[in-house]
């Protein structure tokens, strides 16, 4: 596939290694190349199977808008941006093309959720619960997309909105802790990312599977059918 990736950060560059290693054809844009989306012009959008974003919050709705007017599909691992979700799946559709997002890309993560979901019955049976997630200092966002996607799916199954704690320190990847406390036990589920590779592997799955198809998605779609 032809790739476009948007980002120069270190998962960016990580997506871009991958995508090379599985012999796709990549171009990267970083944010001075792409001031206000003005890159991404027809010509340049033209040959790209998928586009990929990993910028900030504060520039990927303009190029989110770009693409999806070019009829591009786009995979979104940007986060930070959820508040405009109703109206990106009616620009979406409107056009006809693919676009997939998703708090967190890892494999790892989307089978923590899965556990945190069956564990959330807990709360029915007088648990207490908590998240906690640590990031590296530089992070700008807190809480983490991803505390956010654990929190909203807990309450989704339990009824209970947990609070979020959040830790900005060193280099830490992402550490997300979910504590369930009752009088008589505690249960903690907790993953620790080694490093961002994770994220990069399952941000081009996610590409190759949004190839050709049309519609909003997240990534658990791709994770279910990858299990």
């Amino acid at each position: 596939m032809n790739l476009l990736l948007l980002g120069r950060g270190k998962t960016g560059a990580l997506v871009a290694e991958v995508a090379r290693e599985r012999k796709h054809d990549v171009r990267v844009l970083g944010a001075a190349e792409n001031s206000h989306a003005a890159a991404l012009t027809a010509d340049l959008l033209h040959p790209v199977d998928v586009v990929i974003d990993f910028t900030t919050p504060q520039a990927v709705l303009e190029n989110i808008a770009a693409c999806t007017r070019a009829g591009k599909n786009m995979v979104v691992g940007t986060t930070a941006w959820y508040d405009e979700l109703q109206n990106i799946r009616r620009m979406v559709e409107l056009a006809g093309t693919g676009f997939l997002y998703g708090s967190n890309f890892s494999v790892g993560v989307n089978l923590f959720f899965d556990v945190a979901r069956a564990a959330a019955a807990a709360l029915r049976h007088e648990y207490f619960g908590q998240i906690f997630e640590r990031h590296y200092a530089r992070k700008k966002d807190a809480p983490s997309g991803t505390a956010l996607t654990l929190r909203a799916l807990i309450e989704k199954v339990s009824g209970a909105e947990l609070e979020i704690t959040s830790f900005r320190e060193g280099e830490v990847v992402g550490m997300h802790e979910l504590v369930l406390d009752s009088p008589e036990d505690t249960i903690y589920l907790c993953h620790d990312a080694k490093s961002r590779r994770g994220f990069a592997q399952g941000a081009v799955r996610a590409a190759e599977w949004l190839k050709g198809k049309n519609g909003c998605f997240e990534f658990k779609d791709v994770w279910r059918s990858l299990i």
